[in-house]
């Protein structure tokens, strides 16, 4: 797909991701590539955007597990919000980020 085509993601917005609280932090430092990552509180990240002095503000929470039978997922939900990050830069964070964040397989 044309990432030229591909909407950039909101200032703000939320997703579940499919990560326990700890998977989630150990996964962050690669997912945010290059840029600097600080982890100031328990379920809070910041993200210093390397061009144009922005921001990414992570917050998550602990949902409950989703149960498929026997198996059981974790969850959580996850806030995203940008600050001072043009279109073009969220675009851009955001694809290297789901890509190193996709989990499962096939």
């Amino acid at each position: 797909m044309n990432a030229g085509l591909t909407p950039p993601p909101r200032e703000a917005f939320e997703r579940e991701q499919g990560f326990s609280d700890s998977d989630w932090q150990r996964c962050l430092p690669g997912a945010v590539g290059a840029h600097p990552l600080a982890l100031p509180a328990p379920g809070r990240a910041v993200v210093t955007m390397a061009q144009g002095g922005g921001r990414l503000d992570l917050q998550w929470t602990a949902l409950p597990p989703r149960r498929i039978a026997l198996l059981s997922l974790p969850r959580l939900a996850v806030r995203y919000r940008f600050e001072g990050v043009d279109a073009a830069a969220r675009r851009e964070f955001m694809r290297y980020f789901d890509l190193f964040t996709q989990r499962g397989g096939g």
